[in-house]
């Protein structure tokens, strides 16, 4: 059974099939970390990358599998485990991006960390890990 989990911010899933590092992390603890997603942040990232890809001249539906891909490797998370948490979440995030509550709530309600590389989430009362500092969560 995993000992960690973490919240994946819509962010982190475009990255991982943008670039190499990230997707190499979900998928090297996979088997031994519960990566949560919200469904609307899955969404997000879908709708984003599409056009991120067209932007930088590649193909859209190559990227959007690997997105697909890598929610094989995460657990997709509904609103009926965390909607009750969306005012106290837009509360915290008042002042940021109200419209990130879902993974804040999310967290909350899975009393995981946030993976992310947003600012808006730090000092809003959860533990935040970026890219570049997340190994060192996932160390045994």
């Amino acid at each position: 059974m995993p000992s960690k989990a973490l919240v994946v911010d819509a962010n982190i899933l475009v990255r991982a099939v943008l670039g190499r590092r990230v997707r190499e992390v979900i998928e090297a603890h996979a088997e031994h970390v519960l990566f949560f997603v919200p469904e609307s942040a899955f969404a997000e990232a879908e709708e984003h990358l599409a056009a991120l890809v067209v932007k930088r001249g590649g193909d859209p539906e190559k990227a959007l599998a690997l997105l697909r891909s890598l929610g094989r490797l995460v657990e997709l998370i509904g609103s009926e485990v965390y909607g009750e948490l969306e005012a106290e979440a837009r509360e915290r995030l008042s002042r940021r991006d109200p419209e990130d509550w879902p993974i804040l709530a999310c967290a909350l309600a899975l009393r995981c960390p946030v993976w992310t590389e947003d600012t808006d989430f730090f000092g809003c009362g959860v533990a935040t890990w970026t890219s570049d500092r997340v190994r060192m969560f996932l160390r045994d």
